[in-house]
Protein backbone atom coordinates (compact mmCIF):
# COMPACT_ATOMS: atom_id res chain seq x y z
CA UNK A 1 0.00 0.00 0.00
CA UNK A 2 0.83 3.80 -0.85
CA UNK A 3 -0.18 6.93 0.74
CA UNK A 4 -0.18 10.41 -0.73
CA UNK A 5 -0.44 12.48 2.98
CA UNK A 6 -1.35 16.21 2.40
CA UNK A 7 -0.43 18.29 6.05
CA UNK A 8 -1.69 21.41 6.96
CA UNK A 9 -0.81 22.61 3.20
CA UNK A 10 -1.32 26.66 2.90
CA UNK A 11 -0.77 27.86 -1.05
CA UNK A 12 -1.30 31.38 -2.52
CA UNK A 13 -0.99 33.07 -5.76
CA UNK A 14 -0.04 36.36 -5.99
CA UNK A 15 0.07 37.56 -2.20
CA UNK A 16 -3.64 35.82 -1.96
CA UNK A 17 -3.84 32.65 0.11
CA UNK A 18 -6.26 30.29 -1.40
CA UNK A 19 -5.70 26.90 0.77
CA UNK A 20 -5.57 27.47 4.45
CA UNK A 21 -4.36 24.49 6.10
CA UNK A 22 -5.73 21.31 3.94
CA UNK A 23 -5.27 18.08 5.60
CA UNK A 24 -6.22 14.57 3.37
CA UNK A 25 -4.77 11.24 3.53
CA UNK A 26 -4.97 9.00 0.68
CA UNK A 27 -3.93 5.60 0.23
CA UNK A 28 -3.89 3.13 -2.62
CA UNK A 29 -7.23 1.33 -3.23
CA UNK A 30 -9.29 4.03 -2.51
CA UNK A 31 -11.10 6.93 -4.28
CA UNK A 32 -11.25 10.13 -2.74
CA UNK A 33 -13.54 12.91 -3.84
CA UNK A 34 -13.22 16.41 -3.60
CA UNK A 35 -15.97 18.78 -3.93
CA UNK A 36 -17.16 22.43 -2.71
CA UNK A 37 -18.23 25.70 -4.37
CA UNK A 38 -16.25 27.44 -7.01
CA UNK A 39 -13.47 29.28 -5.56
CA UNK A 40 -12.86 27.63 -3.02
CA UNK A 41 -9.10 25.98 -3.88
CA UNK A 42 -9.85 22.65 -5.28
CA UNK A 43 -8.32 23.21 -8.40
CA UNK A 44 -5.38 24.99 -6.51
CA UNK A 45 -4.87 21.95 -4.49
CA UNK A 46 -4.59 20.25 -7.75
CA UNK A 47 -1.72 22.73 -8.95
CA UNK A 48 0.09 23.10 -5.72
CA UNK A 49 0.37 18.93 -5.34
CA UNK A 50 1.80 18.85 -9.34
CA UNK A 51 4.00 21.57 -8.91
CA UNK A 52 2.80 24.27 -10.66
CA UNK A 53 5.17 27.93 -10.81
CA UNK A 54 2.38 30.19 -10.37
CA UNK A 55 0.73 28.86 -7.02
CA UNK A 56 3.47 29.15 -3.93
CA UNK A 57 2.97 26.80 -0.97
CA UNK A 58 3.93 28.86 2.32
CA UNK A 59 3.43 26.09 4.66
CA UNK A 60 2.96 22.50 4.94
CA UNK A 61 3.84 19.11 3.23
CA UNK A 62 2.81 16.81 0.56
CA UNK A 63 4.19 13.46 1.62
CA UNK A 64 4.27 10.27 -1.19
CA UNK A 65 5.52 7.51 0.98
CA UNK A 66 7.09 9.88 3.57
CA UNK A 67 8.90 11.61 0.85
CA UNK A 68 8.01 15.64 0.70
CA UNK A 69 7.20 15.56 -2.75
CA UNK A 70 7.13 19.88 -2.76
CA UNK A 71 10.63 19.49 -2.75
CA UNK A 72 11.10 17.53 -5.85
CA UNK A 73 10.73 18.82 -9.66
CA UNK A 74 7.56 18.58 -11.80
CA UNK A 75 9.06 15.71 -13.30
CA UNK A 76 10.19 13.73 -10.77
CA UNK A 77 6.97 14.01 -8.86
CA UNK A 78 5.86 12.39 -12.49
CA UNK A 79 8.08 9.35 -12.30
CA UNK A 80 7.68 8.50 -8.48
CA UNK A 81 3.82 8.08 -9.55
CA UNK A 82 1.81 10.74 -9.41
CA UNK A 83 -0.48 11.60 -12.50
CA UNK A 84 -2.79 14.76 -12.83
CA UNK A 85 -5.68 14.72 -15.38
CA UNK A 86 -6.48 18.26 -16.12
CA UNK A 87 -9.53 20.03 -17.46
CA UNK A 88 -7.83 21.82 -19.76
CA UNK A 89 -4.62 20.06 -21.42
CA UNK A 90 -2.43 21.95 -23.84
CA UNK A 91 -2.40 21.45 -27.51
CA UNK A 92 1.12 20.13 -28.41
CA UNK A 93 1.52 20.18 -32.87
CA UNK A 94 4.10 18.22 -34.15
CA UNK A 95 4.28 15.62 -31.63
CA UNK A 96 1.52 12.32 -32.25
CA UNK A 97 -0.52 10.94 -29.22
CA UNK A 98 1.38 7.62 -30.00
CA UNK A 99 4.69 9.21 -29.50
CA UNK A 100 3.72 11.32 -26.41
CA UNK A 101 2.41 8.07 -24.71
CA UNK A 102 5.81 5.97 -25.36
CA UNK A 103 8.23 9.14 -24.33
CA UNK A 104 6.12 9.10 -21.70
CA UNK A 105 6.12 5.37 -20.99
CA UNK A 106 9.87 5.45 -21.43
CA UNK A 107 10.81 8.20 -19.34
CA UNK A 108 9.46 6.39 -16.03
CA UNK A 109 11.99 3.17 -16.75
CA UNK A 110 15.73 2.22 -16.87
CA UNK A 111 17.44 2.87 -19.77
CA UNK A 112 17.58 -1.20 -20.24
CA UNK A 113 13.94 -1.24 -19.79
CA UNK A 114 12.15 0.75 -22.47
CA UNK A 115 8.94 -0.13 -23.74
CA UNK A 116 8.72 -2.28 -27.44
CA UNK A 117 7.31 -0.98 -30.16
CA UNK A 118 4.98 -4.46 -30.05
CA UNK A 119 4.32 -4.27 -26.47
CA UNK A 120 3.39 -0.37 -26.82
CA UNK A 121 1.10 -0.83 -29.30
CA UNK A 122 -0.58 -3.98 -28.04
CA UNK A 123 -1.09 -2.31 -24.57
CA UNK A 124 -2.31 1.14 -26.59
CA UNK A 125 -4.58 -0.87 -28.82
CA UNK A 126 -6.11 -2.35 -25.09
CA UNK A 127 -6.92 0.72 -23.73
CA UNK A 128 -8.21 2.58 -26.50
CA UNK A 129 -10.60 -0.07 -27.02
CA UNK A 130 -11.59 0.35 -23.33
CA UNK A 131 -12.38 3.64 -24.03
CA UNK A 132 -13.92 3.34 -27.48
CA UNK A 133 -11.73 6.04 -29.21
CA UNK A 134 -11.01 5.28 -32.75
CA UNK A 135 -7.48 3.85 -34.26
CA UNK A 136 -6.85 7.64 -35.75
CA UNK A 137 -6.34 9.07 -32.47
CA UNK A 138 -3.02 7.81 -31.76
CA UNK A 139 -1.50 9.40 -34.96
CA UNK A 140 -3.10 12.78 -34.55
CA UNK A 141 -1.18 15.67 -33.58
CA UNK A 142 -1.40 16.00 -29.05
CA UNK A 143 -4.75 17.06 -28.25
CA UNK A 144 -4.37 19.56 -31.38
CA UNK A 145 -8.16 20.42 -32.63
CA UNK A 146 -9.61 17.45 -30.10
CA UNK A 147 -13.33 18.45 -29.18
CA UNK A 148 -13.92 18.86 -25.07
CA UNK A 149 -14.59 15.10 -25.02
CA UNK A 150 -12.35 13.53 -27.01
CA UNK A 151 -9.25 16.05 -25.05
CA UNK A 152 -11.21 14.13 -21.57
CA UNK A 153 -10.54 10.64 -22.79
CA UNK A 154 -7.05 11.31 -24.40
CA UNK A 155 -6.02 12.22 -20.57
CA UNK A 156 -7.72 8.62 -19.45
CA UNK A 157 -6.15 7.03 -22.02
CA UNK A 158 -2.59 8.55 -20.66
CA UNK A 159 -3.83 7.56 -16.89
CA UNK A 160 -4.46 3.88 -18.56
CA UNK A 161 -1.01 3.51 -20.33
CA UNK A 162 1.21 5.54 -17.60
CA UNK A 163 -0.70 3.32 -14.70
CA UNK A 164 0.95 6.12 -11.86
CA UNK A 165 -0.23 4.85 -8.05
CA UNK A 166 -1.66 8.37 -7.53
CA UNK A 167 -4.28 10.34 -9.98
CA UNK A 168 -5.60 13.36 -9.61
CA UNK A 169 -8.80 14.22 -11.71
CA UNK A 170 -9.82 17.69 -11.95
CA UNK A 171 -12.78 18.51 -13.47
CA UNK A 172 -12.34 15.41 -15.98
CA UNK A 173 -16.81 15.30 -16.12
CA UNK A 174 -16.54 18.99 -17.34
CA UNK A 175 -18.76 19.46 -20.86
CA UNK A 176 -19.16 15.78 -21.32
CA UNK A 177 -22.48 14.45 -22.37
CA UNK A 178 -23.59 11.77 -20.32
CA UNK A 179 -21.69 8.79 -23.09
CA UNK A 180 -18.78 10.52 -22.68
CA UNK A 181 -18.79 10.23 -19.11
CA UNK A 182 -19.93 6.76 -18.67
CA UNK A 183 -16.55 5.93 -21.20
CA UNK A 184 -14.22 8.28 -18.84
CA UNK A 185 -15.72 6.51 -15.92
CA UNK A 186 -14.93 3.37 -17.27
CA UNK A 187 -11.62 3.89 -17.46
CA UNK A 188 -10.91 5.09 -13.66
CA UNK A 189 -12.95 2.43 -12.94
CA UNK A 190 -10.80 -0.14 -14.75
CA UNK A 191 -7.80 1.07 -12.22
CA UNK A 192 -9.52 0.60 -8.91
CA UNK A 193 -7.09 -1.99 -6.82
CA UNK A 194 -4.18 -2.10 -4.10
CA UNK A 195 -1.49 -0.19 -6.46
CA UNK A 196 -3.86 2.78 -7.30
CA UNK A 197 -5.59 5.45 -5.55
CA UNK A 198 -7.17 8.89 -6.73
CA UNK A 199 -8.65 12.36 -5.93
CA UNK A 200 -11.21 14.08 -7.91
CA UNK A 201 -12.36 17.35 -7.80
CA UNK A 202 -15.63 17.68 -9.19
CA UNK A 203 -18.81 20.51 -8.93
CA UNK A 204 -21.47 17.72 -9.43
CA UNK A 205 -22.86 14.29 -8.25
CA UNK A 206 -23.31 13.11 -11.72
CA UNK A 207 -19.71 11.93 -12.03
CA UNK A 208 -19.72 10.11 -8.63
CA UNK A 209 -22.82 8.34 -9.83
CA UNK A 210 -20.88 6.16 -12.30
CA UNK A 211 -17.30 6.27 -10.12
CA UNK A 212 -18.58 5.51 -6.65
CA UNK A 213 -15.74 7.02 -4.21
CA UNK A 214 -14.92 5.71 -1.26
CA UNK A 215 -14.72 9.08 0.51
CA UNK A 216 -15.83 12.33 -0.03
CA UNK A 217 -14.40 15.75 1.24
CA UNK A 218 -16.56 19.26 0.96
CA UNK A 219 -14.13 21.98 1.15
CA UNK A 220 -15.22 25.92 1.50
CA UNK A 221 -12.70 28.94 2.01
CA UNK A 222 -9.41 27.17 1.72
CA UNK A 223 -10.06 23.98 4.10
CA UNK A 224 -11.48 20.74 3.96
CA UNK A 225 -14.28 21.55 6.19
CA UNK A 226 -16.31 17.79 6.32
CA UNK A 227 -15.35 14.48 5.43
CA UNK A 228 -17.71 11.19 4.42
CA UNK A 229 -18.86 8.43 2.60
CA UNK A 230 -20.47 8.65 -0.88
CA UNK A 231 -23.49 9.74 0.58
CA UNK A 232 -21.99 12.89 1.66
CA UNK A 233 -22.01 14.03 -2.18
CA UNK A 234 -26.02 12.73 -2.44
CA UNK A 235 -26.52 14.94 0.53
CA UNK A 236 -24.89 17.71 -1.32
CA UNK A 237 -26.71 17.55 -4.53
CA UNK A 238 -30.19 17.85 -2.95
CA UNK A 239 -29.18 20.36 0.50
CA UNK A 240 -26.37 22.37 -2.06
CA UNK A 241 -23.80 23.67 0.17
CA UNK A 242 -25.82 26.57 2.06
CA UNK A 243 -27.55 24.16 4.65
CA UNK A 244 -24.04 22.16 5.43
CA UNK A 245 -22.22 25.65 6.02
CA UNK A 246 -25.05 25.94 8.57
CA UNK A 247 -24.36 23.23 10.00
CA UNK A 248 -20.40 23.82 10.50
CA UNK A 249 -21.40 27.07 11.87
CA UNK A 250 -19.68 28.88 8.56
CA UNK A 251 -20.41 31.57 6.61
CA UNK A 252 -21.71 31.20 2.85
CA UNK A 253 -23.55 32.61 0.32
CA UNK A 254 -24.59 30.93 -2.72
CA UNK A 255 -24.00 32.17 -5.95
CA UNK A 256 -26.65 33.70 -8.12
Amino acid sequence: MATLEIKNLHVAIEDKEILKGVNLVINTNEIHAIMGPNGTGKSTLSAAIMGNPNYTVTEGEVLFDGQNVLEMEVDERARLGLFLAMQYPSEIPGITNAEFLRAAMNAKRAEDDKVSVMEFIKKLDKNMDVLSMKEEMAERYLNEGFSGGEKKRNEILQLLMLEPTFAILDEIDSGLDIDALKVVAKGVNSMRGEKFGALIITHYQRLLDYITPDVVHIMMDGRVVKTGGAELAKRLETEGYVNIAEELGLEYKEEV
